[in-house]
């Protein structure tokens, strides 16, 4: 057997491939495995990815000097939803919320030269309050005139991941039914109740085209994936296109 390979034809890349201690930790598809101290496991998003995220919203909201408050928002709460979805299986809590406070801290310095002429007290009046009324938060940031808002990552519930069951191999026939429970379970899809119950109402179908408005085999595999569904698929989900 040629040095690297593995039953079944596969083959591991030397050039990428590293054997590290447990407790140093290692990084993979955007996710930090590292056993702490204590003896525990965790999982949590990688420094380089959220190096990247707040690359992303700096340069978002850069983009957007001296635009209307709509825009701002259709810009960046898929890209907030997207990361927080793909996020939301690990230990996630404390970096949401500081991705939370980078973005407050960024939307306040573009609503500040918005109204050079204005008191600060005023813009934050004008920009800040308790936009979203399921929670008691005086400081979202959203837009006056039409109601909306900008989400936060840690309104997105963090759902643990369900532990394999020991020997369990996705490549075993007989497990089939076991996999096939395990992708129906998995984490909910981080959209409201009232949406979520209209969905099934409709069979997660739209009600004018028939298409389905869920992937049924697979969820986005990552951040980007994520928003880009938000983007798109979710626009089917809206009130126009779910029959009541």
């Amino acid at each position: 057997m040629p040095s690297g390979s593995r039953p079944g034809g596969l083959v591991f890349n030397e050039d990428k491939t590293q054997i590290v201690h447990a407790e140093t930790g290692f990084d993979f598809l955007g996710f930090n495995v590292r056993r702490y101290r204590s003896g525990k496991l965790l999982i949590k998003p990688s420094k380089a990815a959220v190096r990247r995220i707040r690359g992303r919203l700096g340069e978002e909201i850069r983009a957007l000097r001296g635009a209307e408050p709509a825009a701002v928002l259709r810009a960046l709460n898929p890209i907030v939803r997207g990361w927080a979805a793909y996020y939301r299986t690990v230990v996630s809590k404390e970096v949401f919320a500081s991705l939370d406070a980078y973005l407050w801290q960024l939307t306040y310095r573009w609503a500040l030269p918005r109204h050079p002429k204005k008191p600060r007290r005023w813009i934050m009046r004008r920009y800040f309050g308790r936009f979203n009324p399921a929670r008691q938060d005086n400081w979202v940031f959203g837009d006056r005139d039409s109601g909306a808002y900008l989400v936060r990552f840690a309104w997105t519930k963090i759902i643990r991941h369900q532990l394999v069951k020991g020997g369990a191999s996705p490549d075993d026939p007989a497990l089939a039914d076991y996999w096939a429970d395990r992708r129906r379970k998995g984490a909910p899809l981080p959209l409201d109740r009232a949406t979520m119950r209209l969905l099934k109402t409709q069979a997660g179908r739209c009600h004018r085209g028939g298409q389905l408005l869920l992937h049924a085999v697979r969820s986005p595999q990552s951040p980007r994936e994520w928003e880009q569904w938000f983007r798109t698929t979710r626009k089917a989900i809206k009130t126009q296109h779910i029959a009541y």
